[in-house]
């Protein structure tokens, strides 16, 4: 865990720094963690050029030089008060790693990269709010098979809570959903995947979690598009009437089937219509419906974690990181249909059912299921709604814990 010895310095990691006074979070380890494992596994015998662009503390720049084997690290931080903190914690780096450090704005400093041609095996970009408009110009001084580290602090517009807002900063209706977490990852992605499209460029999805406050993704710029890749671009509808979901890909829009869920039409008393649209129905959209993990990545930044400790270093993964990178490797994010325990117990009519015995169930009779790595206490699976709902409640009457 990150601890404060004396002199009100901090370690985490192989780091010891000023956190200034300035906006620093111990919580947030898990993310600076993955990052760290991240960059091992970039460019391995190669350059591994890291940008910092918000830099705040230095502490993410420092731990790329001291435990990911940086050949370069360059630290920025908007306000130039920081400056002389970021020169004094970034003095630590070793002697090997080339090492600069600025106060400029963010987007000032990626168009002068792009206007000098320099590039980055991994560009992060913490930022406060969303930094949608950032994100062009950073896949442009990614270099190949490069990785924009991206997070967003916005929490409202993603999540439904601001449609106007994620129209202005995210082109996308966004609105209430279950996993509301994962909605908002699937928004940022979709972001990054139009921007790599216009560069003619292709992305693959890394790693994507949130713990409610901060929206993180890792995402790999390809040098071209996998074969049809656009058709992972599309929309996500949830009944909150019947609790059903449905995706489809903006490659092949379509109606969406009729909802029966029981919502009135018109007087109050009246029944829907049979195949009448669904008065419930919220549409999310456009978003990424592909994968949000890459297990592979993932078993070689633990690979590259497990060589480290038995060589005798210290570990880079604190408790919370190690816990993090479990729930993320056993969940690649597909499909992208994600409901929590609580709304399929309301749906039930009790008590939400153990959701281990549900995504067994639901394999044992042939659909894809499996706990979210997102968002816990949640499960994903292409099994028609009804049929969930059916083993759910076999599950729950087998179950005298879940009544």
């Amino acid at each position: 865990m990150t601890r404060p010895p004396a002199h009100g310095m901090l370690e985490e990691g192989l780091a010891r720094f000023d956190p200034g006074g300035g906006f620093f979070r111990p919580a947030s380890r898990p993310g600076r963690d993955l990052g760290v494992l991240l960059l091992r596994t970039l460019a391995s015998g190669g350059e591994r050029r890291v940008l910092d662009l918000m830099a705040g503390c230095g502490v993410r720049a420092l731990r790329y030089g001291l435990e990911a084997g940086a050949t370069a690290v360059w630290a920025n931080d908007a306000d130039p008060e920081r400056l002389p903190l970021l020169q004094e914690n970034l003095a630590a780096l070793p002697a090997g790693v080339a090492q600069r450090r600025s106060a400029c704005q963010a987007h000032r400093l990626l168009a002068d990269c792009l206007l000098r041609q320099e590039r980055f095996e991994l560009v992060d970009l913490d930022a406060f709010g969303c930094p949608t408009a950032l994100v062009p110009l950073a896949l442009e001084v990614l270099a190949f098979d490069g990785v924009l580290y991206l997070a967003s602090t916005d929490g409202r517009s993603p999540t439904g809570h601001d449609r106007p807002a994620a129209i202005r900063s995210l082109g996308a209706a966004a609105r209430a959903h279950p996993a509301s977490w994962e909605l908002a990852l699937r928004l940022q992605i979709g972001v990054v995947a139009r921007a790599a499209w216009a560069l003619g460029r292709g992305i693959r999805p890394l790693f994507s979690f949130s713990e409610g406050r901060t929206f993180r993704t890792a995402i790999q710029l390809r040098r071209k598009p996998a074969a049809r890749e656009e058709a992972q671009l599309g929309l996500l509808a949830h009944c909150h009437g019947c609790g059903e979901q449905w995706t489809q890909s903006l490659l092949q829009l379509r109606r969406w089937p009729p909802c029966r869920c029981g919502e009135p039409q018109g007087p109050p008393q009246e029944k829907p219509r049979p195949g009448a649209p669904c008065p419930a129905l919220a549409v999310s959209g456009p978003l990424w419906l592909g994968p949000l993990q890459d297990p592979s990545r993932l078993a070689s930044m633990a690979a590259v974690e497990s060589a480290a400790v038995e060589a005798g270093s210290v570990p880079s993964l604190g408790q919370a990181g190690t816990r993090l990178w479990h729930a993320l490797h056993r969940d690649a994010g597909v499909p992208a249909r994600c409901w929590t325990a609580g709304d399929l117990g309301r749906h039930l009519g009790g008590g939400p059912p153990r959701l281990e015995a549900l995504v067994a169930a639901l394999r044992l009779d042939g659909w894809t299921a499996g706990l979210g790595g997102v968002m816990a206490g949640t499960f994903r699976s292409d099994a028609p709604w009804p049929r969930i709902l059916e083993l759910a409640a076999r599950g729950t009457a087998a179950d005298p814990a879940a009544r």
